[in-house]
């Protein structure tokens, strides 16, 4: 309500500036100044020491800044609307709730502190690095199972997941492959990241004390040859990641057990390092790919990738050569259509493949209207940047693939 149609005559002479209670029993004072118009500011600032006292008289309370009811001696309620402030004439009500604005609306940012990253593991994990050299100064929401972080930018939990889909020297990881059919998530960038392990134990714990090593089963088998050489007749026991492996240790205060990690699960689990990079191949890479509800637009000014998936279930597969394929032997696997309805494929095998083109490019378009004809499912996966970090041992560059003027 603008000050200008508040008050027009002195509050004693104005009709409808009135306090009405009823009998004893309850009810409610309102008091009004609805029709009426301002003379001035004196009068304006009249009118507001009328309440003011009358406020008073009725022992009324403020909370938070809001007048709040209070019973007067009838046991009558007095019903204000609060006024914050004043700024120049016109009433600023601070502490009523704001309207949307447009930045509200507006898709999460693609870098920085608001970004939530989902990735599977704990605190510590190779994957919260990935997460982090992806988007930097991210907000990274770990997940306990691949599909959570799926689940987790699905469901608006999270706005990113960045999840390994392929490993230099163990292969593919073929339980996020799967997930990508089964969900409707684009690839909207990609991250390589250097794997650095370390053998971390407890403070004080020597090497010649170790009688077990835990760890991923993936990293044990990456340092096997390092373990052997350094003389540690230990064995070697499998557990879900390496840097749930170091937390386990140091929860449990296990000073016979070294755990295979990465230098920062040590510094969060405080733990020790014993030896440090202690994997066999130090050309070890782990790749990641970045997920996002929405796909992001193709560009050329950059080398792009596109990855793809498709069936191929009439006569004569063999005519395709090996990529990656994915056989459904015990279960079918049960695809998303645009419906997002599941359908169940048997005996069919599903081909990944990743080329090196922007589908923005006619050349990709029309490569892939070729494939279209000769399979009976096809599904682009996302088109987005490649990850150009040269990749070294000890690489700790922090560099994002995804473009930051996309969604």
């Amino acid at each position: 309500m603008a000050a200008a149609s508040m008050i027009k005559a002195p509050v004693g002479q104005n009709p409808r500036l009135a306090c009405h209670a009823p009998g004893r029993g309850g009810g409610v004072v309102r008091c009004s100044l609805q029709g009426a118009a301002v003379g001035g500011r004196a009068d304006w600032q009249s009118s507001c020491a009328v309440l003011s006292s009358k406020v008073a008289a009725l022992g009324t309370h403020s909370i938070n800044g809001h007048v709040a009811p209070a019973p007067n001696q009838n046991g009558a309620v007095l019903d204000l609307v609060p006024v914050s402030s004043i700024t120049g004439g016109a009433i600023t009500k601070t502490n009523l709730p704001q309207p949307l604005r447009i930045a509200d609306l507006s898709p999460a940012p693609m870098h920085g502190s608001q970004l939530r990253v989902a990735y599977q593991g704990v605190p510590g994990a190779y994957s919260e690095k990935a997460a982090g050299k992806a988007y930097t100064g991210c907000d990274a929401i770990p997940c306990d199972q691949f599909e959570v972080a799926f689940q987790a930018v699905e469901l608006w939990i999270a706005d990113r997941a960045v999840l390994p889909v392929e490993n230099s020297l163990g292969g593919s990881i073929h339980r996020n492959y799967d997930l990508l059919l089964r969900h409707r998530l684009h690839i909207v960038g990609e991250v390589q990241l250097p794997v650095h392990h370390c053998l971390l134990a407890l403070p004080g714990v020597r090497k010649e004390c170790l009688t077990r090593v835990i760890s991923h089963p993936q990293a044990l088998a990456q340092c096997e040859h390092t373990l052997t050489a350094m003389g540690l007749n230990v064995v070697r026991e499998a557990f879900d990641d390496t840097a749930g492996a170091a937390e386990y240790v140091s929860a449990n205060g296990l000073r016979d057990t070294a755990a295979i990690a990465s230098s920062r699960a040590a510094e969060l689990y405080g733990m020790e390092v014993l030896a440090d990079g202690i994997q066999d191949d130090s050309g070890n890479v782990t790749r990641f790919v970045m997920l996002a509800r929405e796909p992001i637009v193709p560009r050329t000014d950059r080398p792009f990738k596109t990855s793809i998936v498709f069936a191929y279930d009439r006569e004569g597969t063999s005519m395709l050569f090996k990529i990656e394929s994915r056989p459904h032997r015990h279960r079918p696997i049960r695809l998303v259509d645009d419906a997002n309805v599941g359908t169940a494929k048997h005996f069919e095998y599903m081909f990944y493949v990743d080329f090196q083109a922007s589908l923005a490019e006619p050349r990709a378009q029309n490569a892939l209207a070729e494939v279209q004809e000769y399979t009976s499912f096809l599904r682009v996966l996302g088109s987005y940047p490649m990850d150009m970090t040269p990749m070294t041992a000890g690489s700790s560059t922090i560099s994002s693939s995804e473009p930051s003027s996309s969604s």
